[in-house]
């Protein structure tokens, strides 16, 4: 293992990283703030996805940037704390692409099957598929928890560097580790590219309301393009094992440092910059409060 003061340069990189997350959590929490003004953004199944999007991102953000600080720095971590943070980073990491598929099919039903729309998107139902997304998010990392405890019981009370292949005791959890990943990732694109094609046949095919579908159909574009980004992401820890066989301490650090900037902490930036500032919704009333309710903002309804 390489052993890595934190002198100057790599401070600064950490210091850059943590400024970098922090300043996305600001962004998200205020765009949170923003919807919870509203009483239509509370009770719109789209918006409370992405609300629900939002603070995801926001707690992966946090998480990941102290499990990176630990690594950083090689400290180690009680057991007990060590297993919430890759309980919440690891399940918060799955539940993006899984939102991303829920948020599809919200805009699939939306524009395909107008007339049923209301009585499928419901509270209710929004709520119960939110709890399954954080059942499937978390279910492999409980696993190797439980697992884990059951092989060793008395490690709880020690401390660990707190990294997710350290909970690994047998060879089978790291491929159940990756085919969860792969699994999702195929099921969620599989479910992203239908409802993407469905609503851009509806919307060369619609006679009316054709701006309503041809707005989910952009919509439906950039859930690709934030689903590429959570590969990216998914690649992370491949990326980094294979820089760990450079013969170059520093150069590892400096390659790790730009895997985990512009891999892992990038992608979870770009969620309120893809979805909330293009709403025209969203975008006038966080401006608003950005501005600290400086300026009157017209209102403006929500598009469907």
């Amino acid at each position: 293992m390489y052993q890595v003061q934190l002198n100057e340069g790599p401070l600064t990189k950490l210091v850059v990283a943590i400024i970098m997350s922090l300043l996305f959590i600001w962004v998200n929490c205020l765009l949170l703030f923003t919807l919870s003004r509203k009483h239509i953004f509370r009770e719109t199944p789209r918006y409370v996805l992405f609300s629900h999007m939002l603070c995801n991102d926001s707690i992966q953000l946090l998480f990941t940037s102290l499990l990176y600080i630990f690594s950083m720095s090689y400290s180690q971590v009680h057991c007990g704390a060590c297993y919430l943070l890759l309980f919440v980073s690891s399940s918060t990491f799955l539940n993006a692409p899984l939102n991303l598929a829920l948020m599809s099919l919200e805009r699939y039903a939306a524009i395909c099957f107008p007339l049923h729309h209301g009585n499928v998107a419901t509270p209710t139902a929004t709520a119960v598929g939110i709890l399954t997304i954080w059942f499937l998010g978390g279910v492999n990392v409980v696993i190797d928890i439980l697992y884990a405890l059951t092989r060793d019981g008395t490690a709880l009370g020690n401390h660990m560097f707190c990294t997710r292949e350290r909970i690994f005791m047998a060879a089978w959890q790291a491929d159940a580790f990756q085919g969860f990943y792969g699994f999702y990732f195929v099921i969620v694109t599989l479910i992203i590219i239908f409802t993407y094609i469905s609503v851009m046949v509806a919307a060369r095919s619609a006679t009316s309301n054709k701006e309503s579908a041809k707005k989910a159909h952009r919509t439906l574009l950039l859930h690709l393009i934030q689903l590429g980004l959570c590969l990216n992401s998914f690649l992370y820890g491949i990326i980094e094992r294979a820089l760990a066989m450079t013969s170059s301490s520093r150069l590892f650090m400096d390659l790790r440092y730009l895997n985990y900037l512009f891999v892992l902490i990038l992608p979870r930036c770009l969620s309120p910059l893809i979805y909330g500032l293009r709403d025209d919704a969203v975008r006038p009333l966080f401006l608003y409060y950005v501005r600290c309710g400086s300026n009157m903002v017209k209102k403006v309804k929500p598009s469907h």
